[in-house]
C-alpha cells in the first residue's frame, strides 16, 4: 500500500493528521533515560518496566519498518464558567474517554491493515511507546518547553496515537527549528513549578499527577496551589502562543460535558454512584477516593465557609485519604479558635 493510500485510510477512519517516519531506536531515548533516572516520574513504575520498548521497538515488534503517527484534535472551548462550588476539569477529560474513542479508531485501522497484509503494532497511551518522540521524528510537530508535542499552527490540543507498520513508506521530513524560541510563558504560569527548566517536567510537582494518578495526598505545599484544579491542568497548554486560536474539532464524543464538576454533589455522592456518573469518561481514572480527595482541595482553596459541613461529613468516609483531605480542608475553611490562655 502506498504512502498516500495509507494516509488516506487513516483519515477513512478518523485521524486528523497521518505522519510517517522510519523506525530506528527511539528518537531522543536519551532524553527519557535522564527523565527516569532523576526521578521525575514519581511512582509512574509502569514507565520504567516498559523501558526497554520505549527506546527500542525491536524488542517488541523487530520487524518494524514505519512507524505511522496519528492525531485526534480534542480542544474545545470553555464553556461559561458557573462559579460558585465547582471544580475545574482538563479539556481532554470533557467528554468520552480518549483510550476507548481513539482506541476503537485505532483498532478498526490496524484490522484494515491487517487485511492489506501489512504487519502492526501500536496504540493510544497504553502500549510501552513513547508518542512524542515518534511525532517529533514524523515531523507531526516539534518538542515544547513544556514538553507536549506542539503542531505549528495547529497547537498541541490532540491525542497521539502511534502505529508501527512492517514495510517501509517514504518518510516525512522532521521540524528542525525550536518555534519556542525565546518564549518562557509555560514554564512561568505553571501553578506548581512542575516545570523547572525547558523540556523537564517533574511530575511528582504536577497538578495532573497528583489529580488523576496519585492515591496519597499531595505535600502540603502544593494544596493551595491545586486552585480550582479538581482533574488535572491546562494551565501550560492555555498560555502557549501556539494555542492563541485552535479550531474544535466536530467531535461530537469530546463536546464539553464535564468542563466544570459540582464539588458538593461529588462528596454527596456515594463511592457507586459517583464512579457511575462518570462511566465512559477519564474522570474514572483516580477513582471515588480520588475525586473526592481533589474535591475537598479545591473546596479548602475556595474558602467558602458555607462549605464546612460537607466537608465535615467527608471525615466519616472509610478512605484515610479523603479523611485527611477534609481534615486539611476544614482546617482552612474554620479554623479552630486558640485555646484559653495561649499566644496568639
Amino acid at each position: 500500500m502506498e504512502r498516500a493510500q495509507l494516509a488516506r485510510l487513516a483519515r477513512d477512519h478518523g485521524f486528523h493528521e497521518v505522519r510517517f517516519t522510519v523506525v530506528r531506536p527511539t528518537p531522543r531515548a536519551d532524553a527519557f533515560d535522564r527523565w527516569l533516572a532523576r526521578g521525575d516520574h514519581a511512582d509512574l513504575h509502569w514507565m520504567v518496566r516498559g523501558r526497554d520498548v520505549r527506546v527500542d521497538v525491536a524488542k517488541r515488534a523487530p520487524w518494524a519498518r514505519t512507524a505511522m503517527v496519528l492525531t485526534v484534535g480534542h480542544h474545545h472551548r470553555r464553556p461559561p464558567d458557573p462559579g460558585g462550588l465547582t471544580g475545574w476539569v482538563a479539556r481532554y477529560a470533557w467528554g468520552r474517554d480518549y483510550h476507548n474513542l481513539v482506541g476503537k479508531r485505532l483498532g478498526k485501522l490496524r484490522r484494515a491493515l491487517d487485511e492489506a497484509g501489512i504487519r502492526n503494532w501500536g496504540g493510544v497511551d497504553t502500549p510501552p511507546i513513547l508518542e512524542r518522540a515518534w511525532a517529533e521524528a514524523a515531523g507531526l510537530g516539534f518538542s515544547g518547553k513544556n514538553t507536549l508535542q506542539i503542531v505549528p499552527g495547529g497547537g498541541s490540543w490532540m491525542f497521539l496515537a502511534v502505529v508501527f507498520l512492517g514495510a517501509p513508506v517514504e518518510p516525512d521530513p522532521p521540524i528542525l527549528r525550536d518555534h519556542c524560541r525565546t518564549c518562557t510563558r509555560c514554564l512561568r504560569a505553571c501553578p506548581t513549578d512542575a516545570l523547572p527548566e525547558p523540556h523537564r517536567l517533574v511530575a511528582g510537582q504536577c497538578l495532573s499527577y497528583w489529580t488523576i494518578e496519585a492515591r496519597t495526598m499531595p505535600p502540603l505545599a502544593l494544596r493551595a496551589r491545586f486552585g480550582r484544579w479538581f482533574f488535572g491542568c491546562d494551565v501550560c497548554q492555555e498560555v502557549c502562543p501556539h494555542n492563541h486560536d485552535p479550531t474544535d474539532p466536530d467531535e461530537a464524543d469530546l463536546s464539553p460535558r464535564n468542563a466544570f464538576v459540582d464539588l458538593p454533589e461529588v462528596l454527596r455522592s456515594s463511592d457507586e454512584a459517583l464512579m457511575a456518573r462518570f462511566e465512559g469518561t477519564p474522570l474514572r481514572r483516580p477513582g471515588a477516593a480520588g475525586l473526592k480527595r481533589n474535591a475537598l482541595l479545591v473546596l479548602g482553596n475556595l474558602g467558602d465557609p458555607a462549605a464546612a459541613p460537607i466537608v465535615a461529613d467527608a471525615l466519616r468516609h472509610p478512605s484515610p485519604v479523603v479523611q485527611e483531605a477534609a481534615a486539611w480542608a476544614l482546617s482552612v475553611l474554620a479554623p479552630r479558635p486558640p485555646e484559653p490562655g495561649r499566644d496568639t
